[in-house]
């Protein structure tokens, strides 16, 4: 449905388009021609346009048809060995054991790409999306775990959750149809340095789960069996992880905040909409009124994978909360990572902008607004942050 399409039915529902509204409905949309002013302009005069019945009900049945024949099951088996479609994870997890070189898809935001720009062909595929256990997110006493087939929006909305500060951040990730079918396992698998979720998850010390099968792989005898291990720990080199030929990512788990903590996740971009970071910074602080207690830090873009900036964490832990453990954090994370120069940045461009954003994480610790392109509504606080 167009933009307009959408918003004449908020029209004739009595809703008020607002331009803010507009740019959120229109981010991940990119126009070279006229610019975003008159077509945000346009949004905003829907109101005055005449009113058009739509009969809502009618129109949810032809959606509900559309998806019913979309979501129609296929042969777990293509016939010729080419595609799987497992129907459960313990058939996902035994056709991956017999399929170690197969390519695994999902949202195929990536691996699409893949095909119809650098022309790859894969002899197998063994498609995730029936894995209903891979499409859930649970919520346990100590943290949330979220499929690895699960798409960014839902993912990305589980965290919003629990870290309402983190929308704005969430909102950044390319746009509504990518995050729509892309999934935050692809996401993390796929291991580009300059993907946003990584950096996150590392910040917010998540961990992967790992399974394959072992034993019969037709389902007479075996079982599922797992490891787990930190994000930061997957990667061993630029796109390359420790995930082994017979097994899956199964689960991202996220713990739930701990009293006293402060996060901020940061995207610096060439454009503010639908672009690729130059740099990601994200700061998980654990602050009382005195002291930095711990921090956790995830970079990406300044790497061949996503980090950790451990030297820099190892200079807060403990440190006294005031402006001179800050400068000298700043320092540390300029000093920890030699990142390259490309296209989107320069390698000083990329430190110099590291140094600024923990100044800036340290004035919003402190209370500061005002410091940032988001709107102010999309940065609530939670109720665990330490009040200035």
């Amino acid at each position: 449905m167009s933009l307009f399409a959408t918003y004449q039915n908020r029209v004739c529902r009595g809703e008020t388009v607002t331009r803010e509204l507009a740019q959120h409905d229109l981010s991940g949309n990119l126009c070279r021609c006229t610019g975003y002013r008159p077509i945000l302009d346009a949004a905003q005069r829907m109101g005055g346009l005449p009113r058009v019945a739509v009969d809502d009900n009618d129109l949810l049945l032809k959606l509900r048809q559309i998806n019913k024949i979309s979501q129609k099951k296929a042969p777990a088996d293509s016939g010729d060995g080419r595609y799987f479609l497992p129907q459960s994870l313990p058939e996902l997890l035994q056709t991956r054991a017999s399929q170690p070189r197969a390519q695994i898809v999902a949202g195929c935001t990536d691996v699409g790409l893949w095909v119809n720009k650098l022309h790859m062909d894969f002899e197998q595929v063994i498609d995730v999306t029936q894995v209903a256990d891979l499409r859930r997110v649970e919520r346990y006493p100590q943290h949330i775990a979220i499929g690895a087939a699960t798409s960014l929006h839902d993912a990305f909305d589980a965290l919003v959750r629990v870290r309402p500060q983190l929308k704005a951040f969430t909102h950044r990730f390319a746009g509504l149809p990518v995050r729509n079918s892309g999934t935050l396992g692809g996401n993390v698998v796929n291991g580009s340095p300059i993907g946003d979720s990584m950096p996150l998850l590392i910040a917010l010390r998540a961990s992967l789960v790992l399974m394959r099968w072992e034993g019969d792989r037709n389902g007479q005898g075996g079982q599922a069996v797992h490891r787990e291990l930190k994000v930061e720990d997957f990667y061993t080199g630029y796109r390359k992880n420790v995930l082994r030929g017979d097994e899956v990512l199964a689960w991202i788990k996220v713990p739930l905040p701990a009293p006293g903590e402060f996060v901020r996740a940061y995207k610096i971009s060439k454009r503010f909409e639908d672009d690729i970071s130059a740099v990601c910074l994200v700061l998980n602080f654990t602050l009382d009124k005195d002291s930095v207690r711990s921090a956790s830090i995830g970079v990406g873009g300044v790497a061949a994978t996503p980090v950790r900036a451990i030297r820099t964490e190892a200079a807060c832990a403990h440190a006294a909360r005031d402006k001179g453990t800050f400068d000298q954090i700043r320092q540390a994370l300029m000093a920890e990572f030699n990142p390259i120069s490309d296209m989107r940045a320069s390698s000083a461009y990329r430190r110099q902008v590291l140094g600024n954003l923990v100044e800036r994480f340290w004035l919003e610790s402190e209370g500061g607004t005002g410091l940032n392109l988001e709107s102010p509504e999309l940065l609530a606080e939670t109720p665990d942050e330490v009040a200035p």
